[in-house]
C-alpha cells in the first residue's frame, strides 16, 4: 500500500462498508470524469449488484445525470435495486439491454456507458450508446472478447476509452476524494455490503460471492 493511496474515511462509516471505497467508488468517479461526465448526461453501468456497476450507478445519481440506468439478469435484485432508491434497473428477464436503456432514455440511448462486465456485455452497452456517447471499458468478469457492430460507433459518432485505476494521476485521485466523502457524509452514497467473512473462512466467502452472485460487496473482516 501506497501512502498516496491512503485517504480519511467518514467517521460515522463502518470498516466493512469503507472496504470498498478505493476501488470501486474511485474507479467509477475517474471513469465517469474521463467519459466527460457533467449534470444532465445520461449514464448507463451494467450489473446492479456488482460493486463498480452499483458505484457508477449511485455516483451519477448523486452528480445529477439525467438518467442513472443499471442493468441484472435477475428479478430479484431489480427489486433489491428499487430497495436503495435505484428505480432505473434493466430487468434482463423482461427485455434486452439495449432495448431498456432506449426505453429508459426516450429512445435517445445513454451518452455514457462504463463497463466493468466485458463478454457480449460490451457489445450490447456499445449498441445502448446515444449520439456522440463514449463507452469506458474497464473489467472482463464475462470475457476478455466480444463482437461489436460498428455501425453503431460511426453512424452514431460515439466512441470506446479504457480505463486503468492505477494509472490515474494523484491530482485526480485527490479530486475524487474531495467530492465523494460529502456525498458519504449527507448519504448520497451508500455502500452495499452482502456479507461478511472471518479471514479465516476466505474459502467460504470465494464459494459465496461466485456462487450465490449477491447484491453488494462481500468483505474479508479480521
Amino acid at each position: 500500500m501506497r501512502q498516496e493511496d491512503l485517504h480519511v474515511i467518514p467517521a460515522d462509516m463502518p470498516a466493512s462498508a469503507a472496504a470498498g471505497l478505493p476501488v470501486a467508488y474511485l474507479t467509477a468517479y475517474l471513469a465517469l470524469m474521463q467519459a466527460g461526465f457533467r449534470e444532465g448526461k445520461s449514464v448507463f453501468a451494467p450489473a446492479i449488484g456488482g460493486s463498480v456497476g452499483n458505484a457508477v450507478t449511485q455516483l451519477a445519481r448523486a452528480l445529477g445525470a439525467s438518467h442513472a440506468i443499471s442493468s441484472t439478469s435477475s428479478a430479484e435484485k431489480a427489486a433489491q435495486a428499487r430497495t436503495h432508491g435505484l428505480e432505473e434497473v434493466v430487468d434482463l428477464t423482461q427485455e434486452s439491454l439495449a432495448d431498456g436503456v432506449r426505453r429508459m432514455t426516450g429512445g435517445r440511448g445513454a451518452d455514457i456507458v462504463i463497463d466493468a462486465i466485458g463478454g457480449d456485455i460490451l457489445a450490447q452497452g456499445v449498441a445502448s450508446l446515444a449520439p456522440g456517447g463514449t463507452l469506458v471499458t474497464l473489467g472482463y468478469a464475462a470475457g476478455r472478447k466480444t463482437t461489436i457492430d460498428v455501425t453503431h460507433l460511426i453512424w452514431k459518432r460515439a466512441g470506446i476509452r479504457s480505463f486503468s485505476l492505477f494509472a490515474q494521476p494523484p491530482a485526480a485521485v485527490a479530486e475524487a476524494w474531495k467530492t465523494m466523502v460529502p456525498l458519504f457524509e449527507a448519504g448520497a452514497l451508500k455502500p452495499i455490503v452482502a456479507r461478511t467473512f472471518p479471514l479465516r473462512e476466505a474459502r467460504e466467502a470465494l464459494r459465496y460471492l461466485v456462487e450465490e452472485r449477491p447484491f453488494g460487496r462481500v468483505v474479508l473482516t479480521f
